[in-house]
C-alpha cells in the first residue's frame, strides 16, 4: 500500500547478548504519514541465532566495539535487508519463504537468515559456524558477507541465495594468535560471490579469483578481494553484475566467470581519518526505461584489445611504424 520497509539502527542495553551498550539493528515499516506500522529488533532474537557458548562469550566482552559505532557494541551490523518477493519455492507450499519475508544478513555475525513477517521468528539461516554441518562445511566459512537476497523471479538462478563473501575478518569464537579476545575470529584474505540454493544449501555457482583465472593462487587472491561493502546482481541476460567495493571496481561476469564489462571508479573521496579511497558501497544495473525522459543511448560494442601487440582503437596497424632494433635485445615481430 505504498509503505516504505527501512533498516535502521536503535541504542540500548540487552544484558543477555553483552554489558555494553549495543547498537542495535531494527526493520521498520512506515506510512507516508511517518507512523511505524511493524517493526522488528535483531537483539530480541539473539537466542534464535545459534552462536555457540564460545562465541556468546566474546560476544559478551567485546560485541565489535568501535568509534564508528560511537563506543557501542555493532554486535551483528545488518547491511542488507529485503523482502523475498514471488517465488517458486513459496509457489511450490514452503511457508518459510513466503512473499512478505524478510532475508537479511548480519556482517560481525556472519549469518545470513529469512525471518517470518507474522511472527519475526528465524525461519531459515545461514551461519554463524559453517563447520556444525555437512551442508555448511561443503560451503565453507562465509565471513563480513554483504547483499545477501533472493534472484527475483523471472531470472535466470530466481529462487537461489546470491550474496558477495566479503572474506576480510569477522564473527566470535575462541580467542587466538589473531584474535585476543575472541572478536574477528574468522579471516580470510581473499572474496567470492556464492548462488546457494535454499532448500539443499548447494552451491549452484560461485565465482572467486582462480575461477577468473589469476595466479598464482595466494598473490592472485587479492585480485579479487573486497573485505567491506560490495554486492551481487544477477542480470537478465544471466551474466553478474558484481561490485567489488573496496576497490571501486564494477564486473560483469559471465556464468563461465568471463568479465565481459569492467569499470573502476576515478572519483575517490578524502577521510580525514584516512587516506583517500574510490570505495563503491553497492552498484545496480537498471535498464533504460527507468528514466524515460532521457533518450536511449546508442550501445557501441567495445571489443577486447588484443593484450600482445596492445593496439587501441585507431591507433594505426601493429608494424606500420618503424620498428627499432636495439643491440643486444631480440626484436618483436608478429610471426
Amino acid at each position: 500500500g505504498g509503505n516504505t520497509l527501512l533498516l535502521c539502527h536503535e541504542n540500548l542495553y540487552n544484558h543477555r547478548i553483552s554489558d555494553k551498550r549495543l547498537l542495535d539493528d531494527c526493520f521498520i515499516e512506515v506510512d507516508w504519514q511517518g507512523q511505524i506500522l511493524w517493526q522488528w529488533h535483531a537483539n530480541e532474537h539473539f537466542t534464535e541465532m545459534g552462536f555457540s557458548e564460545i562465541a556468546k562469550n566474546a560476544l559478551f566482552r567485546n560485541p565489535n566495539m568501535h568509534d564508528n559505532g560511537g563506543g557501542m557494541g555493532d554486535w551483528m551490523h545488518i547491511n542488507s535487508m529485503s523482502l523475498l518477493g514471488p517465488n517458486k519455492w513459496y509457489a511450490g507450499g514452503d511457508e518459510r519463504f513466503a512473499p512478505d519475508n524478510i532475508i537479511w544478513d548480519g556482517r560481525e555475525g556472519n549469518v545470513c537468515a529469512i525471518i517470518d513477517r507474522q511472527t519475526g521468528k528465524i525461519v531459515w539461516q545461514l551461519g554463524p559456524d559453517y563447520a556444525l554441518t555437512k551442508e555448511g562445511r561443503r560451503i565453507g566459512q562465509i565471513i563480513g558477507q554483504h547483499h545477501v537476497h533472493m534472484v527475483p523471479q523471472g531470472l535466470p538462478g530466481e529462487g537461489n541465495i546470491l550474496l558477495f563473501d566479503n572474506g576480510g575478518w569477522a564473527g566470535y569464537g575462541m580467542p587466538s594468535n589473531t584474535s585476543k579476545d575472541g572478536s574477528k575470529a574468522n579471516i580470510r584474505d581473499y572474496s567470492r560471490v556464492l548462488e546457494i540454493n535454499p532448500i539443499s544449501l548447494k552451491v549452484v555457482w560461485e565465482l572467486s579469483a582462480a575461477d577468473l583465472g589469476y595466479a598464482p593462487p595466494i598473490i592472485a587472491n587479492y585480485h579479487f578481494y573486497s573485505p567491506l561493502v560490495s554486492s551481487a546482481q544477477r542480470l537478465p541476460n544471466g551474466n553478474t553484475l558484481i561490485t567489488e567495493g573496496s576497490d571501486g571496481r564494477l564486473i560483469e561476469v559471465t556464468p563461465d566467470h568471463e568479465i565481459v564489462w569492467e569499470w573502476i571508479s576515478p572519483y575517490y573521496t578524502h577521510n580525514e581519518k584516512g587516506p583517500k579511497n574510490n570505495m563503491i558501497y553497492r552498484a545496480y544495473r537498471y535498464p533504460y526505461s527507468y528514466v524515460p525522459q532521457e533518450p536511449t543511448p546508442v550501445e557501441v560494442e567495445i571489443k577486447p584489445i588484443d593484450n600482445v601487440t596492445y593496439r587501441v582503437p585507431g591507433a594505426g596497424a601493429f608494424g606500420a611504424k618503424k620498428i627499432i632494433d636495439i643491440p643486444g635485445t631480440l626484436p618483436y615481430y608478429q610471426d
